[in-house]
């Protein structure tokens, strides 16, 4: 097969709050050279001031559409404008890898990694509800196929109206990173941790149920204190005072590996997620998880988490209970989970999507 050269949206890089959907896109990036060193990927992005190689820790080139941020997004969905190919010449499709798609009239792929805003309106913004329905309108149009990260994502984009010979399930991935004592000290003292804590991370926004969690974990004497890593997002996640909750905020690549490392359980109660990045992060250490049955945390922790009902106190603050008792089993599974799931696997499933879809055009 001829080289192919995809034109690969980085726009949410740059949001203030990037989450998985930035994680995601970065990650395969970086794995897609070693597994299809014939696809080229050229990243595409609003125009921004800083330089994109602090922003990006790929080795690819990223070129500037002349607007950015809700500009760029307007434009594209209402006018189909500025189109990637007037920035990006000789590309064969543009991969959209987050859900809001991106103007051009070459052929799309478009990641969708949940569709959340359908279930609970309420744990978004007014304007990211009205975007996001928007987007998906756009994409029945223009997507000539869809990534869903999960199952539950694929079923959702089913009921939504989308084709199944337009969706293809690619999941994601966890990259193992040796965690050394030393390092796992140096994050302790970095933030000033107790010896023993329970760990969340994530963007904190309402639906990841912070509240209903350290509600949980005030029912109970018996567990270490809570340490919330992640970014301030939007909405108020009804989390009280408590001596008992250390929020240390955003947390560099770099420390999050020794921070899972040194971490007694994850705690991640989610009421929704299209797939749950912080569930493999924390496997891949051999920390035990604690995640909720009937969503896609579920299906991403594959047998290998104690699965709790989000919305009921004993049941999350019993389930903490039963990981920490059950940590060695747990660690056991989680790290064989974690080795199963690779982005490599990620990034050629994804290029197998292109190809498809070159094919057919």
């Amino acid at each position: 097969m001829e080289d192919v050269r995809v034109a690969y949206t980085l726009e949410q890089c740059w949001h203030r709050v990037p989450g998985g959907t930035a994680v995601s896109a970065i990650e395969v990036a970086r794995a897609l050279p070693a597994v299809r060193p014939d696809i080229e990927l050229v990243g595409v992005s609003g125009r921004h001031g800083e330089d994109p190689s602090v922003t990006f820790d790929i080795s690819i080139d990223v070129a500037g559409l002349p607007a950015s941020g809700p500009l760029l997004y307007e434009l594209s969905l209402r006018c189909n404008q500025p189109r990637v190919e007037r920035t990006i010449t000789d590309i064969d499709l543009v991969h959209c890898t987050s859900i809001i798609p991106f103007a051009t009239k070459k052929k799309m792929v478009a990641t969708v990694h949940d569709l959340a805003f359908l279930h609970h309106p309420e744990f978004f913004t007014k304007r990211g509800n009205d975007v996001f329905r928007r987007s998906i309108k756009v994409l029945k149009k223009r997507a000539d196929m869809l990534l869903c990260s999960s199952m539950a994502t694929v079923n959702d984009c089913l009921e939504s109206g989308f084709s199944p010979d337009r969706i293809r399930l690619v999941s994601l991935g966890v990259r193992a990173i040796e965690v050394t004592a030393d390092e796992i000290k140096q994050v302790r003292n970095h933030y000033s941790l107790p010896e023993n804590y329970l760990l969340f991370v994530g963007t904190l926004e309402p639906r990841k149920n912070l509240e209903r969690l350290v509600r949980a974990l005030s029912t109970r004497n018996d567990l270490p204190p809570l340490v919330v890593a992640g970014a301030s997002g939007w909405g108020d996640v009804g989390v009280p005072p408590s001596h008992d909750v250390q929020f240390v905020g955003h947390v560099e690549e770099w420390f999050l590996p020794a921070l899972y490392a040194g971490a007694s359980a994850l705690c991640y109660p989610s009421v929704w997620e299209g797939f749950g990045l912080p569930i493999l992060e924390a496997m891949a250490q051999g920390v035990p998880v604690v995640t909720s049955k009937g969503t896609s945390t579920e299906e991403v922790a594959g047998g290998a988490a104690q699965l709790v009902d989000p919305f009921d106190i004993e049941s999350i603050a019993n389930g903490v209970a039963m990981a920490l008792a059950n940590r060695e089993t747990l660690a056991n599974l989680g790290r064989n989970r974690a080795k199963a799931m690779s982005w490599e696997a990620t990034a050629l499933a994804t290029a197998q999507v292109y190809d498809e879809v070159i094919a057919h055009s």
